[in-house]
C-alpha cells in the first residue's frame, strides 16, 4: 500500500486514539493555554461529527496543578508530582468538559495504571469501559493515574500509554501530537535536518537523532514518541506523528508529519507491555534445554530449566530470562516470589507437587505471559 493509500486509510479510520503532551497544551510559563486546548477539542469534535470514534490520551494534569500550588516548574519528587496531578486533573477535565459540551459531546475520565493493561481481569474491565463509553457517544479522556502510581509501577510517559491504549481499544490509527511537526533526520534546529515523511521499519530509523528531551512540563521527548510508534505499528496500527497545530490535517489524511507503517499484527496487550514498556525486577538463569524450549517450541518455563535466581521480586512481576551465555532471551511475568524459587530449581513439577503440594506444580513463567526477544534488548526502559 502506497503512502497516499495509507494516509487515506488513516483518514477513514473508524476508531482513532490521539495523544497530546503537556507542552502542546501549556503556555511558556507552564499553565494551561485555553486557545491551544480549544483548537485541539475543535479538531476532535470535527472527527466525531464525521462519525468517527475518538479516544484522547491527554497529559497536562501535573502542569495544570503547578499554578494553584504556586510551583514554578515541574516537581522532581514523586509526592509533589502526585499532589500537582491531584489538583490539576480536575482543572484539566473541567476545560475538556466545557469545550466538548460546546459541540454537544460528553467526556469521560479514564485513569489507568500498569495493572489495567497487564492483569487480565483489569484489562477486560478497561476494555468494557472504553467500549461502553464509545457506544454512548462519549469521548474517553485518558491519563496515567499519577496520584497513585509509584516509581516502580508506572508507564513513565503518556506516549507509551497511548500506544497500549490504541491496542486495548482496537484502534485503527494512533496520532501522536508533539511540539515538533515531524520526525527529522537530525534536530530540526540543525542545518540540513530533513523531515522524515514515512517510516516503513527499523531500517528507516537507523542513524536518526531522536535524543531530544521533552519540555520542562513534560516527561517525554522524540525518543518516547518513536518508541510508542514502534509499539503500535508492531501491533498493526497506523501511526502519524505531528504537531498539535496540525491535528485536524492529520485526521483528514493530509500529508503532514511522519507516517509510520504497520509492521506486525495485533497481539495481547500485556505482551506488548512486557516487550516495550516493562522494567525487569530480576532475572532467571536458564540451561540450554530451557532456552530451546522457550525459543523453538514456545513452551512455558518450568523449574527444572532454571539454574539460578537474581534479584528481589514478587509473583506477577516481570523478570528477564537469561541463557547460559548471559544473553537475555525473553522476559515474562513470574509466578513465584524470588525467595520461593531456590528450593525449586532443577526439579520437575511432578516431584514438587508430590513433595510440597498441588500449588507447586505451576510453571515458573507461563508461555502466555512471556515474550521471546529477537535480539538482546538495547535498553531497559523505565516505567
Amino acid at each position: 500500500m502506497g503512502t497516499g493509500d495509507r494516509r487515506a486509510a488513516v483518514a477513514g479510520a473508524a476508531r482513532v486514539v490521539v495523544k497530546v503532551g503537556s507542552s502542546s497544551l501549556t503556555t511558556p510559563e507552564g499553565g494551561i493555554d485555553p486557545a491551544r486546548i480549544e483548537a485541539l477539542v475543535d479538531a476532535l469534535a470535527a472527527a466525531r461529527a464525521a462519525g468517527r470514534e475518538v479516544v484522547l490520551v491527554s497529559s497536562g494534569a501535573i502542569a495544570a496543578g503547578l499554578a494553584p500550588l504556586a510551583l514554578r516548574s515541574r516537581p522532581r519528587d514523586l509526592a509533589t508530582q502526585q499532589a500537582a496531578a491531584s489538583v490539576g486533573q480536575g482543572l484539566l477535565m473541567g476545560y475538556y468538559t466545557h469545550l466538548f459540551a460546546a459541540h454537544d459531546l460528553g467526556v469521560g475520565q479514564v485513569l489507568l495504571t500498569v495493572d489495567d493493561v497487564t492483569r487480565h481481569g483489569h484489562y477486560r474491565n478497561a476494555f468494557r469501559t472504553f467500549g461502553r463509553l464509545l457506544e454512548l457517544g462519549v469521548v474517553p479522556i485518558v491519563n496515567e493515574n499519577d496520584t497513585v502510581a509509584t516509581h516502580e509501577i508506572r508507564f513513565g510517559d503518556n506516549d507509551r500509554l497511548a500506544a497500549l491504549v490504541a491496542h486495548l481499544v482496537h484502534a485503527d490509527a494512533l496520532v501522536l501530537l508533539s511540539d515538533v511537526d515531524s520526525l527529522y533526520t537530525a534536530r530540526p534546529s540543525e542545518p540540513g535536518a530533513r523531515r522524515v515523511v514515512e517510516v516503513h521499519g527499523e531500517e528507516d530509523l537507523a542513524g536518526l537523532d531522536v535524543s531530544a528531551r521533552g519540555s520542562a512540563v513534560g516527561t517525554g521527548g522524540m525518543v518516547t514518541k518513536v518508541e510508542a510508534a514502534r509499539i503500535a505499528t508492531t501491533a498493526g496500527i497506523d501511526v502519524v506523528l505531528t504537531s498539535a497545530a496540525q491535528v485536524a490535517a492529520a485526521l483528514r489524511g493530509e500529508p503532514v508529519g511522519t507516517w509510520f507503517h504497520p509492521t506486525g499484527k495485533r497481539r495481547p496487550t500485556r505482551l506488548l507491555w512486557l516487550r516495550h514498556a516493562s522494567d525487569a525486577r530480576g532475572s532467571l538463569r536458564l540451561d540450554a534445554g530451557a532456552v530451546r524450549a522457550l525459543v523453538e517450541r514456545h513452551a512455558s518455563l518450568l523449574p527444572a530449566g532454571v539454574t539460578s535466581v537474581d534479584g528481589a521480586f514478587s509473583a506477577g512481576e516481570p523478570v528477564d530470562l537469561v541463557g547460559p551465555d548471559g544473553a537475555v532471551v525473553a522476559r515474562g511475568l513470574v509466578n513465584y516470589d524470588a525467595d520461593e524459587l531456590p528450593a525449586l530449581l532443577g526439579r520437575s513439577t511432578r516431584e514438587l507437587a508430590a513433595e510440597l503440594g498441588a500449588g507447586y506444580d505451576r510453571t515458573v513463567v507461563h508461555r502466555d505471559a512471556l515474550v521471546v526477544f529477537d535480539e538482546v534488548p538495547a535498553r531497559t526502559p523505565t516505567i
